[in-house]
């Protein structure tokens, strides 16, 4: 059967809701393998013997990558094709996933991450610009939202599916549920879509730009990582932080010069709504990401409870985000993003500060009860300011936007492993976080007892610190302005 050279317009508005269908599979893909992940890390420190710090880097590792590419990926994509990206995207995920299931150590595990984190820059910095190019202003923040949901739809079902492989298959299992998933996606993908769609007059690459940044990434992400086992003023520590300093300013002065920029940073100085949308996102997931992370051990390591009753747990702020997602899209498609996303991040705020001052043996239903309220603060915040972004730019700039909000995204969501996770190793010490996973639980050794009181002092400050976050993007998302009619900005 003879495939088109170029998707018409007409195609595309024709076809929209399955595009959407489709781009929604791999919305759903990412965040399940992160939700499952999270409930599993105890486990996986258990058998490949990590540390506290190698364990957050199993997920920062999938996120760093992710935020470095997504980016120029989006460029690519200009010149080679949304729809060709987003396929290969697959391709790569379900492969990391399998090689991620085979791990024998924790630097093989880090490296399969590594390729998921591949695969996932290129689904993400796709999926946005294809669902905003054919959907109509007044469609695109319900398409949006249901996209989002696809999102939380895969973060809800992460927790208990993990923790009931966890417990029943062990936590290799945990990534070969991708394999199905992204075999079917394929399948249905190559059937559904043309695989020509070159944009001849797209940009180049800004291959010099794209270097700079991800090494900026890279040496900030990796010290916050490592720091409480080398040390805030060890060489490594500060060289890496004081490089990251240098290619920030670096990437900066290349890309005012460069003819297309891999970043047009003229969107973040004169396009005010475009620049607060996405520091109120990077800040959004400063704050929230890891609260599913840190709190998952908590229930595990400090109180004491398996796997499976962890998942099920954790399941209340992504099963919220899932269920309200869809209705706060449509909202604001009505009444604009910024009431929305302000009162979003405050009540994220609330709730991390619940969770810090909970007991250590907290009830259940006061531990769910306040991730729930997390969750509503999310659902409230995250259609509405990706609606907001998407409809502030041209539609030559679309998937630069959709890179630059994934990368706000995902670089939101390491800095939040890197950072809260820090502060809840901050009083382990190195030994702690050695012991912590390898020896922690019930009938612990005193070491490891003491090592497990210290998490969970750390825990509570993680969540201060996750909470005054949200409380910046709330003032940052009251910057944006007025919405200007339906489109919802």
């Amino acid at each position: 059967m003879g495939l088109p050279h170029r998707i018409t317009l007409e195609d595309t508005f024709r076809r929209r809701w399955q595009l959407l269908a489709l781009t929604s599979v791999g919305a759903f893909m990412a965040p399940l393998d992160g939700s499952i992940v999270a409930v599993a890390l105890p486990s996986m420190g258990k058998d490949l013997q990590l540390s506290f710090s190698a364990a957050m880097w199993v997920q920062a590792a999938y996120l760093l990558t992710t935020a470095v590419l997504l980016i120029p990926v989006g460029r690519l994509a200009d010149e080679y094709g949304r729809v060709r990206f987003y396929l290969l995207g697959i391709v790569v995920f379900t492969l990391g996933s399998l090689l991620a299931a085979l791990s024998m150590n924790g630097a093989w595990l880090i490296g399969s991450r590594i390729v998921q984190g591949v695969g996932s820059a290129l689904m993400f910095a796709t999926a946005a610009a294809i669902v905003t190019a054919v959907f109509p202003t007044n469609e695109r923040g319900r398409a949006l939202g249901i996209n989002v949901m696809a999102v939380y739809l895969g973060l809800s079902l992460g927790p208990p599916l993990g923790g009931f492989l966890v417990d029943t298959l062990g936590w290799r299992s945990i990534f070969l549920i991708n394999l199905p998933i992204g075999l079917v996606a394929l399948g249905w993908g190559l059937f559904l879509l043309p695989r020509s769609e070159r944009l001849d007059d797209a940009p180049r690459v800004d291959y010099a730009g794209a270097a700079l940044l991800g090494a900026f990434l890279i040496s900030l992400l990796v010290p916050l990582t490592f720091a409480t086992e080398w040390g805030w003023a060890a060489p490594a520590s500060l060289g890496l932080l004081l490089l990251s300093v240098v290619t920030l300013a670096g990437f900066v002065v290349v890309e005012r010069r460069v003819m297309a920029p891999i970043l047009d940073l003229d969107l973040l100085v004169h396009n005010r709504l475009f620049a607060a949308a996405n520091l109120a996102a990077l800040l959004n997931y400063m704050a929230l990401y890891a609260v599913s992370v840190l709190t998952a051990i908590h229930l595990e390591i400090v109180q004491g409870l398996s796997a499976s009753t962890t998942g099920l747990l954790i399941l209340s702020q992504p099963l919220i985000m899932a269920v309200l997602s869809p209705f706060s899209g449509r909202l604001s498609d009505r009444i604009g993003s910024r009431v929305l996303t302000t009162g979003g991040m405050g009540a994220i705020a609330v709730g991390m500060l619940l969770l810090a001052s909970m007991p250590e043996r907290a009830p259940a239903w006061q531990v769910a009860a306040y991730l729930a309220l997390v969750g509503l603060g999310m659902a409230a915040f995250s259609a509405p300011n990706a609606s907001a972004i998407m409809g502030s730019v041209r539609r030559d700039q679309l998937s630069v936007a959709s890179a630059f909000m994934g990368t706000m995204r995902t670089a939101g969501q390491a800095l939040s492993v890197a950072l809260l996770g820090g502060i809840a190793a901050s009083q382990l010490g190195r030994l702690g976080g050695r012991l912590l996973f390898t020896h922690g639980g019930s009938g612990a050794s005193g070491i490891s007892t003491r090592a497990v009181d210290a998490y969970a002092q750390g825990y509570r400050y993680a969540m201060l610190a996750g909470a005054a976050l949200a409380l910046v993007g709330a003032l940052v998302s009251l910057t944006r302005g007025a919405h200007a009619g339906a489109a919802g900005q």
